[in-house]
């Protein structure tokens, strides 16, 4: 039902004009009355108007003026102006300045409704525009959310070799300002808990997602993401603001007490420490991962911060990090075992704390190392999990050194089988280019990453894939750029960004060199339904 106002300093005609139709038949319903053109305007201000029908000729303001007036400040609303046959050009040549329609008096009622169905049909055609536009705005929106969301896993659990490539990386995806070394946030793990059987919390998990981030959405600081190996679970990151001590608390509150209202589902949250730059991001995010794995058994809402502040500080150094890839990547089972049992047998050096975290750590470099490497086997996963229950129950130190030393002996023995075929391991890094494409990544990355002399795997990535290393990975980003490209709602400078080019221009010049025409003209074909070609490399 759409709302209309009449205006008209004579009251008769206000009511004649309310009974010259059945309004409500033709989907409208009279709501407000106005004496001029001013009071329209401030019962504009205060009610949602869809419809104004105004008389020409009224005091303090006329029917033109108000038109002029409602066009600037209420662009959506319809005004249609009555006047005499004398006016009759004035109102005619008004139709640019607001006035959709006039009709003369008196009013027939068949003229006032084929000007009210004419309008309600445009009303109509123009919010299904607006919707159309807004669902590909959000399309928009989601590519990037995706990509973001993809990231922020990957800083928070694998390996990275250059961190100006991050950088770079994530300036293109817009969160550069997570980079800033005086950056400071948390970490929360949320996970959904019913009493429900387990099939309907599945079918719950797409509104939780949804609704978690239309809350990160209204805050510019805080951003979330999931892990694919645990079912129910969202990691939101929340930026600290300068001076605004309750950003935690009050985003929690809202977590909770929205799925509960929206969802009937409780949640279980755990608290990260502290998180200063980006050193500290896998860190931070272990530590939510540890205080949710604490929580107790049951369906009610829980809230888990992690150990004292004193426990918060532990080292996991460059220097023990890269003996124990080393090891991994030369596959000394010998070399890592001594590294591993050297850091955390010493009892007197960790607090359960820091044990944990330190563990963990250990877990994702082993876990990482096993997605690199596309060695994650139903067996390797198994012990994966085995291992981070272990870390979790912490119910035997020596337990736990046990499982991280027979899955770095897994590993290794598939890494050797890998590095010792020059077929499994370009297949590897193919695998790895097929996922980091949209990085910055090169020759010397992947080499200093897989441990291999750059000319030797330029040589044999391109005898194994039939394209050098450069064109392989420019294909890779025009396919993905050509897809993106039939959204018409993403700016040319958005899919460079998501396809790993920080240069709209270079972009496109790369793109025509590839396709044979420029990005708009690629977009252009594409909706209007012609054939593509690619030249390709």
């Amino acid at each position: 039902m759409l709302n209309v106002m009449i205006t008209d300093d004579e009251v008769q005609v206000r009511k004649g004009l309310r009974m010259k139709v059945d309004w409500e038949e033709h989907g409208f319903k009279v709501v407000k009355e106005a004496s001029n053109g001013q009071e329209a305007l401030q019962i504009l201000e205060q009610s949602l108007i869809d419809v104004v029908i105004t008389d020409m000729r009224m005091p303090i303001m006329n029917g033109i003026e108000f038109a002029k007036q409602s066009q600037k400040n209420f662009p959506n609303v319809k005004v249609v102006v009555l006047s005499g046959y004398s006016d009759y050009e004035y109102v005619r040549n008004s139709m640019k300045e607001g006035v959709k329609d006039y009709l003369l008096k008196p009013v027939a009622p068949d003229e006032l409704v084929e000007v009210l169905e004419k309008i309600r049909k445009e009303i109509a055609e123009e919010k299904q525009t607006h919707a159309e536009q807004e669902r590909l705005k959000q399309l928009a929106l989601s590519h990037l959310q995706e990509v973001q969301e993809q990231y922020l896993l990957y800083l928070a659990k694998d390996e990275f070799v250059q961190p100006h490539a991050v950088k770079e990386r994530m300036r293109q995806l817009q969160l550069d300002h997570l980079a800033r070394e005086e950056m400071e946030g948390v970490f929360l793990t949320v996970e959904i808990r019913t009493q429900l059987v387990r099939e309907s919390i599945s079918r719950q998990w797409l509104p939780f997602k949804k609704l978690c981030q239309g809350l990160a959405a209204s805050d510019n600081n805080t951003y979330l993401f999931s892990n694919p190996s645990y079912s129910n679970v969202i990691h939101f990151f929340i930026v600290r603001r300068e001076g605004q001590t309750g950003q935690v608390t009050s985003l929690i509150d809202r977590i909770q007490r929205k799925t509960k209202e929206e969802l009937g589902l409780e949640t279980v949250i755990g608290i990260g420490t502290n998180v200063r730059g980006m050193k500290e991001f896998k860190n931070g995010y272990i530590a939510s991962m540890l205080s949710w794995s604490q929580s107790r058994l049951g369906s009610h809402s829980q809230i888990i911060e992690g150990g004292s502040k004193k426990d918060h500080k532990f080292e996991f150094s460059t220097d023990f990090e890269k003996k124990l890839t080393n090891a991994i990547e030369n596959t000394r089972f010998d070399h890592f075992k001594e590294h591993l049992q050297m850091e955390l047998s010493v009892t007197e050096k960790h607090s359960v704390l820091s044990f944990s975290m330190v563990a963990n750590r250990v877990l994702f470099l082993l876990g990482s190392t096993a997605k690199k490497y596309d060695i994650e086997s139903g067996e390797i996963q198994k012990i994966l999990w085995d291992c981070q229950q272990g870390i979790w129950q912490l119910n035997s130190q020596s337990n736990v050194i046990g499982l991280l030393l027979d899955l770095a002996n897994k590993i290794m023995d598939e890494v050797h089988l890998t590095r010792f075929s020059n077929v499994k391991l370009i297949e590897s890094i193919r695998q790895y280019v097929n996922l980091h494409f949209s990085d910055e990544i090169s020759l010397t990355a992947l080499s200093e990453l897989f441990h291999i002399n750059s000319a030797h795997l330029s040589e044999t990535f391109k005898n194994h894939v039939g394209q050098n290393f450069s064109d392989y990975l420019v294909s890779l980003r025009m396919k993905k750029a050509e897809s993106l490209l039939k959204d018409s709602q993403l700016k040319i400078i958005d899919i460079a960004n998501l396809v790993g080019f920080s240069s709209a221009g270079y972009f496109s010049t790369v793109f025509k060199k590839y396709s044979g025409q420029s990005p708009l003209e690629f977009r252009k074909l594409v909706n209007e339904g012609g054939t593509l070609k690619s030249t390709g490399y």
